[in-house]
Parts: C-alpha cells; structure tokens; sequence
C-alpha cells in the first residue's frame, strides 16, 4: 500500500502551470514543511521539505486558496523518478501525488474555529456545530453537488 498522510506549512505559493491539448488541466507544484517529531540535536534540520503535486481541480484549488505559511494537510501516495541534469548527473526525486487536501486551520486561526476541508474539489468550508459545513466567501455554485 502506498499512502501518505502530511501537515505542514507551504513554504511558498503553489506554482500552477496548465497543461497542453484537447483539455488544458492544471498542475499544482507547492511544498510544505513538515515538522519533524522527537528531539533534535542542536545544529540539525528540524523540518522536512516535501514536494507535492495536485492536479486538475486539486490543482485549481490550491492555485485559488493556497498561500504561502498555510497549514494545510494532505494525503496522497508517493512517487519517485530521476532525470540527468544539464552536467550529466543523475537526479533522484521523490514526490507526493496528492489525491486529497485540507486546511488544517480555520480561516481565522486566531478564532479558532473548525477545520477547513477541500477534499471535494471545488467545495470548502469549515464543519459548524449542527454537521453542515459553512461555505466560505467567493465559492459560488460551481462544483457543489445540488443546485
């Protein structure tokens, strides 16, 4: 099985490039930095930088909501590959095809509210108390499942 599970900050807006043919999709490359657990020797790194990929309308909704600092979380699988760079050295890569993510805070983190989810593309909001998610500003009715 390969599955992953991660929280972390983005370390920079996601670059979005859209693909080329008969169906342009949007391909979303961030990073997020994940904190390590357990104690650290001083001088050593205490977070791991992890690239990820979203595409389509993961990807259009991380072009749409994701910012740099965010703490989002994210679920997917595992990829690795390699490639020879321009001075003929073989590159190894490892990165997360993400199939799932979600703010892992509330809008305003300083409130405290409930989580953010946009699992679902194009659909986000935070769980209230009653079981319904609340719609956030600017989401209008594309991608929500009833009309």
């Amino acid at each position: 099985m390969n599955r992953v599970i991660l929280m972390g900050r983005l370390t920079r807006d996601p670059e979005v490039r859209y693909s080329q043919g008969e169906r342009a999709m949007a391909v979303a490359k961030y990073t997020l930095a994940v904190d390590r657990r357990g104690r650290r020797q001083e001088g050593q790194q205490s977070a791991d930088f992890i690239n990820c990929v979203a595409f389509d309308k993961a990807g259009e909704f991380a072009e749409k909501y994701f910012r740099q600092g965010m703490r989002i979380l994210v679920s997917g699988r595992i990829q690795t590959g390699s490639y020879t760079n321009k001075d003929g050295v073989k590159v190894y890569t490892t990165d997360i095809m993400v199939e799932d993510q979600e703010f892992a805070d509330s809008k305003n983190t300083s409130s405290g509210g409930g989580n953010q989810t946009a699992n679902t593309p194009g659909i986000s909001g935070s769980i209230v108390g009653d079981g319904f998610m609340n719609i956030p500003d600017g989401v209008e009715d594309e991608g929500l499942p009833f009309n």
